[in-house]
């Protein structure tokens, strides 16, 4: 059994800055990328940043420059650094894996619960 956990979310003024987390935990033989989406109301899931195990990253050019994906492989933790955020970037978060499990041996897709994450003006 694997789990994701996010933690961080929050309400913060435009410009601020938050942190997120996330804990993969559970029967894990091996993490390739770690991923986190944003959902807004009335809106499609995104892919906001994506990272391999080699540490090579990709942004939406929405939060290019502002926003920074990074993991923790002896941890199984990934992170996201937000910046300069924006009303625009209120969404419930999401953390998402590609991990196979030492079960299985086979790679699954995994979803955290996701995180609120609102942004006033």
């Amino acid at each position: 059994q694997v789990q994701l956990v996010e933690s961080g979310g929050g309400l913060v003024q435009a410009g601020g800055s938050l942190s997120l987390s996330c804990a993969a935990s559970g029967s894990i033989y091996s993490i390739a990328v770690m991923a986190w989406y944003r959902q807004a109301p009335g809106k499609q899931r995104e892919r906001v940043a994506i990272i391999g195990n080699d540490g090579s990253t990709d942004y939406a050019d929405s939060v290019k420059g502002r926003f920074t994906i990074s993991r923790d492989n002896a941890k199984n933790m990934a992170y996201l650094q937000m910046n300069s955020l924006k009303p625009e970037d209120t969404a419930v978060y999401y953390c998402n894996g590609a991990i196979m499990d030492t079960g299985t041996f086979t790679r699954r897709t995994y979803w955290g619960q996701g995180t609120q994450v609102t942004v006033s003006s």
